[in-house]
């Protein structure tokens, strides 16, 4: 399997990137093709023990920053997001990571210079995160690629979330819930609303609206949204979450036998540490691009791109667009 990396996506980058990516070619035993200004790249690759891996480098001249606009994506027909959507275009790559601008991202996939296009049926795609619960692991999507959706767009995320967390997450027969702000079926906004009654009467195993505090209860193993709020829920989780381990460190360090205690309890607290961790979680797939797509944080450290690249693998071989595909039939 080859993966297509955009070596110069994170905030960091290319060490991060470059990093992630000695990782998976060490841990997942596949091609990860770096993508990128390619003198950066050898710098960093010099850093790393890289024997018995295999990790081409690709050229690209230019790059698209975090606060550029998306026309950047037609501009720099060279950027490196671009030069390695190319290579998944043209077969040479299976899929596609990167860690930089979700928008460039999402139009270099369906209207850049090698668009992949739309899976024939999708109207608009959807960026998807795995979220940690009480009970395991949640698909929440749209994340940031749709501000503005209509009744339609929600029910088709619906269905290509549950299909996703079916073949890829394990999940027999995903529960769907629609995140609002009340459990009954006429709570929320009009778009919720209409978009509730496309659901009750699909084949999907809808099971409802979803509140806020649903989400890390585990209610649902898919939460559907639009791309504004979906982004509003996830950043404010993993802030929430960092925010609390830092609470709870500084409190047992204000008591001189809390800090005893937590000596012992410190496989626990790691635990949950990693639990909480975006970068356990890597990256989020692009469902309803004809190719896998995966984007993550701009912040992403070299764990969080390595298991990006993981999150790209585990589509390719779960064949997720052709998942999509005969879903959506």
């Amino acid at each position: 399997m080859k993966i297509a990396l955009d070596a110069m996506g994170s905030d960091a980058r290319p060490a991060p990137d470059v990093e992630g990516a000695v990782m998976a070619a060490h841990e997942f035993g596949l091609t990860v093709i770096l993508v990128g200004d390619e003198a950066k790249i050898k710098t960093e690759l010099a850093k790393h023990d890289t024997r018995g891996v295999d990790l081409p480098i690709v050229h690209a001249r230019s790059d698209i920053g975090m606060t550029e606009h998306v026309e950047a994506v037609k501009a720099k027909k060279d950027a490196s997001m671009n030069v390695a959507m190319r290579l998944v275009k043209e077969k040479q790559a299976d899929a596609f990571v990167t860690a930089g601008n979700t928008g460039a991202a999402m139009a270099a996939a369906i209207a850049g210079p090698y668009l992949l296009g739309r899976i024939k049926g999708v109207k608009r795609p959807a960026l998807t995160s795995t979220f940690p619960t009480a009970t395991g692991r949640m698909l929440l999507l749209d994340i940031g690629a749709n501000a503005d959706v209509k009744p339609e767009y929600l029910y088709q995320f619906a269905i290509m979330g549950a299909a996703y967390a079916q073949k890829v997450m394990g999940i027999a027969n995903p529960r769907v819930m629609l995140l609002s702000n009340g459990e009954e079926e006429g709570k929320g906004p009009t778009i919720v609303r209409d978009a509730f009654v496309l659901l009750k009467n699909s084949r999907l195993n809808f099971v409802g609206n979803a509140e806020g505090r649903d989400i890390p209860k585990g209610s649902a193993d898919v939460i559907v949204t639009d791309g504004f709020t979906g982004n509003v829920v996830i950043k404010l989780s993993e802030a929430l979450a960092k925010t609390l381990v830092g609470f709870i460190r500084d409190e047992i360090k204000k008591r001189p036998l809390a800090v005893a205690g937590a000596a012992l309890a410190k496989p626990a607290f790691d635990a949950l540490r990693n639990r909480l961790d975006p970068a356990e979680y890597g990256g989020g797939i692009l469902l309803g691009v004809d190719g896998v797509v995966i984007i993550g944080h701009g912040s992403s450290n070299a764990k969080a791109i390595k298991n990006a690249i993981r999150v790209a693998k585990e589509s390719v071989e779960a064949k997720v667009v052709e998942l999509i595909r005969a879903g959506l039939e």
